[in-house]
């Protein structure tokens, strides 16, 4: 089996498990498609980093690929239904699908936060001018697990406004349940923010800046080891944006947030076959 066929048979299963389509059928009545097709098939687009028309194109030639879907070469969606199906993915459904492909992984409890830039200048010079879109960049906070680095929740924002520690309190609060420690950096330092986190029964290890030295001592009582592993995070934003690329393809904010995620995904599944 080859690599291709493995990762779209662990998307398709994952899918399917999120839409609640298991053992249905990937076309329906008056020519639909099942969600979870058209959910395998974003995330082969992601894979193969193509556009819409040139992912069609390929899997009519890959026809064992697309029978791990469901679809033979003649039932594939035309570019243009699989590019507005993307505006029915909404984003609490990308970050199921995010949490289920991270549980492929031995999640070990321990995590790492910290943010990163996609660019959004992938649009020609004409598109701008015509729908007076602005390339700018995009802030994604991701958190990782330290063990397999797998991600498993992230934050996505089209500007700088809030502090880092605000957005680690909103994201440690979604998986407070599956985390023991948290790992950031000293952009996330902020005493209300350690508070919160050991509310939550989640050990905060990021290191005070030090303005006085009881800070030294603060910092010593870090565990290193654990602390260290803060890096991992810089390793797969790495990873991600070297096998994925660095920039995002949507035109618009919630496509550009949706795609962020299903990278994740993708990432997170590629990631587990291999190993």
């Amino acid at each position: 089996m080859t690599k291709i066929s493995r990762f779209t048979e662990r998307c398709v299963s994952i899918a399917q498990s999120v839409t609640g389509e298991r053992g249905e059928s990937a076309t329906a009545w008056g020519g639909g498609f099942a969600d979870y097709a058209l959910v395998s098939l974003h995330c082969l687009r992601i894979y193969l980093d193509t556009s819409y028309r040139m992912t069609i194109d390929l899997l009519k030639e890959m026809p064992q690929i697309t029978g791990e879907i469901g679809l033979d070469a003649a039932d594939l969606p035309a570019p243009s239904t699989l590019c507005k199906a993307f505006d029915r993915i909404e984003m609490s459904v990308c970050r199921v699908l995010l949490r289920q492909s991270a549980q492929l992984h031995d999640l070990s409890e321990h995590a790492a936060i910290d943010a990163t830039f996609y660019e959004r200048d992938r649009a020609s010079r004409h598109y701008c001018h015509r729908t007076n879109y602005r390339g700018q960049t995009l802030k994604v906070t991701k958190l990782v697990d330290t063990a397999t680095q797998a991600v498993f929740d992230l934050h996505c924002s089209t500007t700088l406004e809030g502090s880092d520690a605000g957005l680690c309190e909103q994201i440690a609060r979604r998986n407070a349940g599956d985390l023991r420690s948290l790992a950031a950096d000293k952009s996330y330092d902020k005493q209300q923010l350690r508070e919160r986190l050991r509310e939550l029964d989640i050990r905060p290890l990021i290191k005070h800046r030090i303005f006085a030295p009881y800070d030294h001592a603060h910092n010593a009582r870090i565990d290193e080891d654990r602390y260290a592993q803060r890096s991992l995070t810089e390793t797969v934003n790495s990873a991600v944006k070297r096998s994925l690329g660095y920039a995002v393809r949507a035109r618009t904010w919630y496509r550009e947030f949706r795609e962020i995620a299903l990278m994740c995904v993708v990432y997170n599944i590629n990631r587990a076959i291999k190993q």
